[in-house]
């Protein structure tokens, strides 16, 4: 087993191209799962989840994080959050490392970081209505008023998503998934957060309602200056809503570049082979599809050197032995490839 967690002096290059400090700060992030084993149940192994991710996401910017399913996306997202508590790195948050927090204080940096899940039916409390969902975040952090306040601020909730006064009676069941992940953005948005980690907001919705929820997180950032980290494996939802586009690979950041740059041109063969697959609207142009060999290395005992070699077109022998660094290979532009020494 081998634990490589590098210092925060040596944190990689921001890759935030704003020129004001950034808003939120994650460098040498690492999560690892204890698995254990024995009649004691003692730790035999770990998986790696997450194994040095460092990225900056500027105030009313989006920030798209990709990559296969298994790679760390929502663990990332989660431990950005501290709804998981990261192995080590830091997380800086408006200049503080909210890694260092209390209970109490974090408690209260929960109103300008909130989250909206994957799974629109598992996220909701189904013995709750409408009313209560949204309005909890309004009780605990005492933000509700009277009785009269506390109801005309969770209508006005439902209707900046686009649900009806009449719909905060009603019970989750009651709605279709496009409606409930609705209600999961009302109960975001009821605190009036600087910061929403979207985990996969429209993977389990259907394909003409992604398109809907995806426009209202744009009109809602637009109308509240909003910050997201938009977590998705589909690369054309997040090309439409993101500025800057990170690429994760087994843990680690591979590349993080504009939207239109890393769209057009790829830096790194992973970033290139995801690209291939994602379909092109005109039939008329062909695109050269690249199959990656092999299965995703396991998390528990991921490869030496650079992770994807072993399923990289282009792996040299240094790939095989050598860790490539998150380097800036142009302005705004960072990547993890011997390829762009």
């Amino acid at each position: 087993m081998k634990t490589d967690v590098s210092s925060a002096s040596s944190a990689p290059t921001p890759t935030s191209t704003a020129v004001s400090a950034p808003l939120l700060s994650v460098r040498n992030l690492v999560k690892h799962f204890p698995i254990r084993g024995g009649l004691l149940s003692r730790v035999v192994d770990r998986v790696h989840a997450v194994d040095g991710v460092s990225f900056d996401l500027a105030a009313g910017e989006t920030l798209g994080l990709v990559g296969e399913s298994g790679c760390g996306k929502s663990t990332t997202g989660r431990c950005v959050l501290r709804l998981i508590e990261p192995t080590a790195g830091e997380v800086w948050f408006e200049g503080r490392d909210i890694t260092l927090l209390d209970k109490r204080s974090m408690r209260a940096l929960c109103r300008d970081m909130q989250i909206i899940f994957q799974d629109p039916y598992a996220s909701l409390n189904p013995r709750l209505t409408i009313e209560s969902i949204i309005g909890e975040a309004l009780v605990i952090h005492r933000l509700a008023g009277s009785g009269s306040q506390y109801r005309d601020r969770i209508v006005e909730l439902l209707e900046t998503v686009g649900l009806r006064p009449e719909h905060l009676r009603r019970f989750p069941h009651e709605f279709s998934g496009g409606q409930r992940q609705r209600v999961g953005i009302a109960r975001a948005l009821a605190v009036s957060p600087k910061l929403i980690v979207c985990d996969e907001p429209v993977s389990a919705l259907d394909v003409s309602i992604q398109a809907q929820v995806v426009n209202l997180l744009e009109d809602l950032q637009e109308k509240f200056v909003l910050t997201y980290l938009f977590i998705a494996h589909d690369l054309s939802v997040v090309e439409h809503i993101s500025q800057r586009v990170a690429v994760m690979y087994l843990g680690r950041i591979v590349e993080v570049a504009s939207a239109s740059d890393l769209y057009s041109t790829p830096r790194h063969p992973y970033t290139e082979a995801l690209l291939s697959a994602v379909p092109i609207p005109d039939p008329s142009i062909k695109r050269r599809r690249i199959v990656l060999q092999g299965d995703v290395p396991n998390p528990i005992n991921p490869p030496n050197g650079c992770h994807f070699h072993p399923r990289c077109p282009k792996a040299m022998e240094r790939c095989r032995v050598e860790a490539p660094l998150l380097r800036e290979i142009a302005p705004g532009r960072v990547a993890a490839c011997h390829l762009n020494d």
